[in-house]
């Protein structure tokens, strides 16, 4: 069974003051990998199984691509580049597995490198990461010293490459569960830093997913909070009536000054900027591993200071608050 899979991590997490919960985590996430629900499932499930048995050697946890193992030789890497390709698109990276070397479609070492200037503390923390996508910053997490990482995404195209990074990494301290935010257990606490990046402008009642998150963190736990805002001072908030940028449920925009009051009123206590940072089309663009579009093709060609519908183009906020 595809859960199993998880077991490593299950005992790792079972060692640590959230073992109370491991049942409650692994109940639903095995439901969910039994529902053959996605048409590519199978393709997906064959991917993985056709990938190598090759032992950890080399591994980079604490640099901007996450590195796992020796450079192959030239035919088995293409090989190896063939299984791991079944997965595309790569939306978070990079990655280095035995030489094959995954420019996913986001930098995602820049908003890491944004997030460790910023000064959150990592080391020997519990960490939940909320949307994690495939698991690139579980990976930077654990480089910088976290305990533990539990990573969860309903989207089993990500829970699947993560699922094909650990083959090759086997690191039982991380996992990337299918689960939403909604999906964890009632109670559930006890985290030391929830992360959750590029999930709220996704949320229709933004202020319910800030208390959902507050309940997660330890009394002294802390949130690193990354997402759209419009980068103007007062108080506005943009609610697209169509699409942004080319998504579809987008709901809310705010600028900073609302993102504190609504950490605020959801309980979260002395939060702070520690990042404002327009999104450039060399962060975030189309590559041979995320073959669609991308940023570059959200803007409008006359003007990339505003999206092909007219609204300020992306610029993304990071605020880091405490429990309260």
């Amino acid at each position: 069974m595809l859960i199993d899979r998880f077991e490593p991590f299950f005992e790792t997490l079972s060692s640590t003051s959230l073992a109370p919960w491991v049942p409650a985590l692994r109940v639903p996430s095995a439901a969910r990998l039994r529902q053959d629900a996605h048409g590519d499932l199978s393709d997906w499930l064959a991917a993985l199984d056709a990938l190598p048995p090759i032992a950890p050697s080399r591994i980079r946890l604490d640099c901007d691509c996450v590195t796992v193992g020796d450079p192959l030789p030239e035919n088995r890497q293409a090989l190896l580049r063939a299984h791991l390709d079944r997965l595309h698109p790569w939306r978070k990276g990079p990655f280095c597995v035995h030489g094959v070397e995954i420019d996913a479609e986001w930098r995602s070492d820049r908003k890491w490198q944004r997030l460790v200037r910023g000064g959150v503390m990592l080391q020997d923390r519990l960490v939940l990461d909320v949307g994690c996508g495939n698991g690139y910053y579980g990976y930077r997490a654990l480089g910088a010293g976290a305990r533990l990482v539990l990573g969860i995404d309903p989207t089993l195209r990500f829970v699947l490459q993560f699922l094909a990074i650990d083959h090759f990494l086997r690191d039982p301290r991380l996992a990337v569960l299918p689960l939403a935010d909604v999906d964890l257990p009632p109670q559930l606490s006890g985290f030391d830093l929830v992360l959750s990046m590029g999930v709220l402008y996704h949320r229709r009642e933004p202020s319910a997913h800030l208390r959902l998150l507050r309940e997660l963190l330890h009394p002294d736990g802390q949130l690193l909070l990354e997402t759209l805002v419009l980068d103007e001072p007062g108080s506005r908030i943009l609610r697209p009536a169509g699409r942004y940028a080319k998504m579809r449920n987008l709901y809310a925009i705010p600028t900073v000054t609302v993102l504190r009051q609504w950490l605020a009123e959801a309980g979260f206590a002395r939060a702070r900027v520690i990042d404002v940072t327009r999104t450039a089309v060399d962060e975030q663009r189309a590559t041979p591993w995320m073959r669609f579009q991308s940023l570059a093709d959200f803007l409008d060609p006359d003007d990339p200071t505003r999206t092909v519908e007219g609204h300020p183009a992306p610029c993304r906020a990071m605020l880091l608050a405490e429990r309260g």
